[in-house]
C-alpha cells in the first residue's frame, strides 16, 4: 500500500481460522469489478506486499448465476475487459475458472500453493453459501471485504432493520470515519507473473450456455471508466434538480448509476464521497447521498440478515397478514407473467413501463414502484406477484439479482420497510398507487410517448 494509507481492517474480516501462509494472494474478484476505489483489491495488495508474495486475481465462472441471460453477461465482459487492462498495466495477472466456484477455486488455491485468499462481500444466499464451502476446504486463510457498501454490512447493524428510520441514526455515525478518498493500487513488484496470455472475453461469452433471447442493450456503455464519466455528468450538470425531480420519469433529473454499483463498475462510496464535495446545494448532495447510503445498505441489510428474501414469506407478519386476508378478492384484470412479460395489459402506462425496462434494461425508479404494485393488483395472489415482479426485475434489469431489487419489490408488494396504509381491495393496507396519481406528479402521455415512440391515446 501507499505510504500513510493503510486499510482500515473494520472492512475485512476472515471466513475461517486458518492463518496466512507463504504463497501467492489470491484476490476472488466477484462483485467489485473495478481496479480504482476497491477496498477488497487494496486489501490483497496490501497483504502482498506484507508478505512479499506475488498477487493474482480471479474470476469465477458458474455455470449460471440466478438465470442471468445474455444482456448481463455481455455488459459484465465488456467492464472485465477494461479492468483486466488496468490489472496487466499494474503488473496484475487475471485468471478466469470455470465452473462451481467454490470447489474450482479451491482446487486452484491449493494447486498454486496459495498463502490466502481475499473475496468480495456479498450478502446474497448462493454465494454465501460457496464462501462457507471454501472456508472449510482451503488450507489457508480466507477472508471478506466489503468494498460494496459504504460501511461494511455487518457494521451498520447487528440484526435486520425495521426501516430506514431504524437505520439511518446507525450509518449516520459511522459516516464520517467511512466515507473517506481511497489510496491508489499499489501491487509488490512480481516480475514474470504475466505470463498467461489475456483473456479472450469474446469466445468465453459465445461459449456461455446462457439464456440469448434477451439481448445486449446499445444506450448504456459499460465499464469503469464509463462509470465515472457518468457519475461526473450526474454531479456537473444534474443533481442540483435532484431533491425536487428525481420522481418524474420525463425530468432526466437521476444519476442512472445503478447497472454500473450492481456490476461493482463504480464504487459507492467513491460516488457518495464524490457528492459530498460536489457545488450542488446540500438539500441535493444530501438526498442523492440518502437514496445511495441509506436506502441502499437497507436494502444489503436485509438481504444479510434475511436469507429468504427471495420468497413471499420474506413479508412483514402484519403485511402477510393483510394481504392473505384480500388474497380472494376480485380483481379487474388478472394476466399470466407472460402477459406481463410481453406487455399485454390494459394499462398504457404500465406497459410502457415493461417496454423501457424489456428494450433498456433500465426502469425509472418511481415507475418501478407503480409497476410492481400493479402486478400485485393483477395477479392471482401476493405470492404470484412477487414471484412474477423479481422473475421480470431479475430477467432483464441490468441492475437484477441485487438486494435493492429484491427489497424494492417487497417494498412495493409486501410493506417491506414500510407501514400500513388505509385498507382497500385486494392491496389490504399495503400502500397504494395508480395512473391517476402519477398523472397528478408528471406528464404520462408524454412518457408512454418517449418509451414506445409513437403516438398512445391521451390517459389524462
Amino acid at each position: 500500500m501507499n505510504s500513510g494509507n493503510e486499510i482500515d481492517q473494520r472492512r475485512a474480516r476472515r471466513l475461517n481460522l486458518r492463518q496466512d501462509q507463504k504463497g501467492p494472494v489470491i484476490y476472488w474478484m466477484s462483485r467489485d469489478q473495478r481496479f480504482q476505489n476497491n477496498w477488497a483489491l487494496l486489501f490483497a495488495c496490501q497483504k502482498a506486499r506484507l508478505l512479499r508474495q506475488p498477487l493474482e486475481v480471479v474470476f469465477t465462472l458458474a455455470p449460471s448465476f440466478l438465470g442471468a441471460p445474455l444482456r448481463h453477461y455481455d455488459f459484465m465482459f465488456k467492464g472485465l475487459i477494461e479492468v483486466e487492462r488496468s490489472l496487466r498495466d499494474s503488473g496484475i495477472p487475471l485468471i478466469v475458472l470455470h465452473g462451481d466456484p467454490d470447489s474450482t477455486l479451491q482446487a486452484y488455491a491449493e494447486e498454486r500453493q496459495t498463502g490466502l485468499v481475499v473475496s468480495d462481500f456479498s450478502p446474497l444466499t448462493p454465494v454465501r453459501q460457496w464462501k462457507r464451502n471454501l472456508a472449510a476446504s482451503l488450507s489457508c486463510a480466507l477472508y471478506e471485504v466489503d468494498a460494496h457498501n459504504i460501511v461494511p454490512c455487518w457494521l451498520a447493524a447487528p440484526k435486520q432493520e425495521y426501516a430506514a428510520r431504524t437505520i439511518r441514526p446507525r450509518l449516520d455515525a459511522l459516516r464520517k470515519s467511512f466515507l473517506t478518498p481511497f489510496p491508489q493500487p499499489e501491487a509488490p513488484c512480481q516480475p514474470g507473473t504475466l505470463s498467461c496470455p489475456p483473456v479472450d472475453w469474446n469466445a468465453l461469452l459465445e461459449k456461455l450456455e446462457v439464456d440469448r433471447s434477451v439481448k445486449p442493450v446499445s444506450g448504456i456503455a459499460p465499464g469503469e471508466a464509463a462509470a465515472e464519466l457518468r457519475l461526473r455528468k450526474f454531479l456537473d450538470s444534474v443533481i442540483d434538480r435532484y431533491a425536487n425531480e428525481r420522481n418524474d420519469p420525463n425530468a432526466g433529473a437521476v444519476s442512472g448509476l445503478s447497472p454500473y454499483l450492481h456490476f461493482g463498475q463504480l464504487s459507492a462510496q467513491h460516488a457518495a464521497y464524490e457528492a459530498s464535495r460536489c457545488e450542488a446545494s446540500q438539500a441535493n448532495r444530501e438526498a442523492f447521498i440518502e437514496e445511495l447510503f441509506i436506502r441502499r445498505e437497507l436494502a444489503e441489510n436485509f438481504c444479510f440478515y434475511n436469507e429468504r428474501y427471495d420468497v413471499f414469506d420474506t413479508f412483514p407478519d402484519w403485511a402477510k397478514a393483510t394481504l392473505m386476508e384480500h388474497a380472494a378478492d376480485q380483481r379487474d384484470y388478472l394476466y399470466t407473467p407472460e402477459e406481463f412479460e410481453a406487455a399485454k395489459t390494459n394499462d398504457p402506462l404500465w406497459n410502457a413501463a415493461q417496454q423501457s425496462l424489456v428494450e433498456s434494461g433500465v426502469m425509472h425508479g418511481y415507475m418501478r414502484m407503480y409497476w410492481a404494485k400493479k402486478i400485485l393488483e393483477w395477479s392471482q395472489s401476493p405470492a404470484a406477484a412477487f414471484d412474477t415482479a423479481l422473475w421480470l426485475n431479475d430477467r432483464y434489469a441490468l441492475d437484477g439479482r441485487d438486494p435493492n431489487g429484491y427489497a424494492g419489490v417487497a417494498w412495493s408488494i409486501g410493506g417491506l420497510h414500510d407501514r400500513p396504509w388505509s385498507e382497500r381491495p385486494v392491496y389490504g393496507k399495503i400502500r397504494y398507487m395508480n395512473a391517476s396519481g402519477c398523472a397528478r406528479k408528471f406528464d404520462v402521455n408524454r412518457y408512454i410517448t418517449s418509451v414506445t415512440n409513437a403516438p398512445q391515446p391521451t390517459l389524462f
